[in-house]
C-alpha cells in the first residue's frame, strides 16, 4: 500500500512541466518533493529528485530546505 502524505501546498512553475510539493506526514512531520510531468504524457507526475524521504520537523523547514535545492522556486 502506497504512503499518502497531506500536500499543504503545491507549486507549479508557469508552463506546468514541474512542480514542489510541500506535504505533512502521518507522524507529524514534514517534507517535499519536486515533480515533472510531459504535457504529452497522460500518465501525470513523477518524482525527479527524491527529496521525499528527508524528515523536517516542521513547515517552515521543509519550505525553506526546498527552496534552497529547488532552483526555480521563488
Amino acid at each position: 500500500m502506497a504512503v499518502r502524505h497531506l500536500v499543504i501546498e503545491s507549486i507549479e512553475t508557469p508552463d506546468g512541466d514541474r512542480c514542489v510539493d510541500v506535504f505533512r506526514r502521518a507522524d507529524n512531520t514534514y517534507g517535499f518533493e519536486e515533480y515533472r510531468r510531459d504535457l504529452e504524457d497522460t500518465r501525470g507526475w513523477f518524482p525527479i529528485a527524491h527529496h521525499r524521504d528527508t524528515i523536517y520537523q516542521n513547515e517552515a523547514d521543509a519550505r525553506a530546505a526546498a527552496k534552497a535545492k529547488v532552483s526555480w522556486l521563488p
